[in-house]
């Protein structure tokens, strides 16, 4: 029997459920002490099978176990239950990346570049939209672009102010919540104002401005979409600074740093050359 010893994956008690998981996927059985059992007493039925394994020296994939389907859809199940009852962020990730795994959700993406600078830059493009689709997939999504803020911004017109001081904070919040629009707008050489504007204009809340192409689109129909989380944590983590801003006793930056003309070029230019 040709063997490969690969180290299991997770750690202590995360490790044990690891597993089990494994051992439910393939048709196997766990061989433990706890269990009383061991490499001694050990006979070939209790191996599992799959259709393919791939063993690096970073990763070990199995593919297509052959583990009784009913008991895989029943640990599913309890991984589920699992997930509702779980109040830490931190053991809810890894029991949904067992979930993912136990029902083949799992996928490889092998990034290739002519440079380890490409590589590099193409892996955090990948990390980048895989926390986006994570988030995405915890609270939803809206149209992308900056339009779900300054959307947002509309609302703030109804809000209720007791005194001057208060409306011109929410008139400061709403400066703030233009802002990405009319960023976006001004960076692709368009007046951004304009588009604000425009946009503030209709009533739409899908209708925003495509700067690729310089025109007005439904954002969700072209697929310019934000994750509601990125955007609702954005938001949140902005007024906690903010707060803490105007109640602090001093506040620590950085020296403007002022751009200095370039000398004028001296001398007499090439014959027949003007500069």
């Amino acid at each position: 029997m040709q063997v490969c010893a690969i180290k299991a994956p997770g750690f202590g008690e995360n490790r044990k459920s690891n597993l089990q998981d494994l051992a439910i996927l393939t048709g196997g059985e766990v061989i433990t002490e706890e269990l009383g059992m061991n490499l001694e007493n050990f006979e070939p039925n209790m191996l599992g099978t799959c259709k393919k394994v791939t063993i690096s020296k970073d990763d070990t994939v199995i593919l297509d176990g052959a583990g009784d389907k009913k008991a895989i859809e029943e640990r599913a199940e309890l991984l589920r239950s699992s997930i509702e009852q779980c109040t830490s962020d931190y053991d809810k990730e890894k029991i949904q990346e067992r979930l993912a795994k136990l029902s083949g959700g799992v996928a490889v993406l092998k990034i290739g570049g002519a440079s380890e600078a490409e590589v590099g830059e193409k892996k955090d493009r990948v990390t980048d939209a895989l926390n986006a689709t994570k988030a995405a997939v915890e609270e939803g999504i809206v149209p992308g672009g900056g339009v779900a803020l300054l959307y947002a911004s509309k609302d703030l017109d109804k809000l209720p102010t007791a005194n001057f001081d208060q409306k011109i904070g929410v008139q400061i919040i709403q400066n703030a919540l233009k802002t990405p629009v009319h960023t976006i707008a001004t960076n692709a050489g368009v007046e951004g104002a304009v588009i604000v504007g425009k946009l503030l204009e209709q009533d739409n809340t899908d209708l925003g401005y495509d700067a690729a192409k310089g025109e007005y689109v439904d954002m969700v129909k072209a697929g310019i979409i934000d994750p509601l989380k990125v955007i609702r944590t954005a938001l949140v983590d902005a007024a906690s600074v903010s707060s803490l801003m105007t109640t602090t006793e001093a506040i620590i930056v950085e020296i403007p740093k002022e751009d200095k003309a370039a000398p004028a070029m001296g001398g007499g230019g090439m014959g027949g050359m003007d500069f």
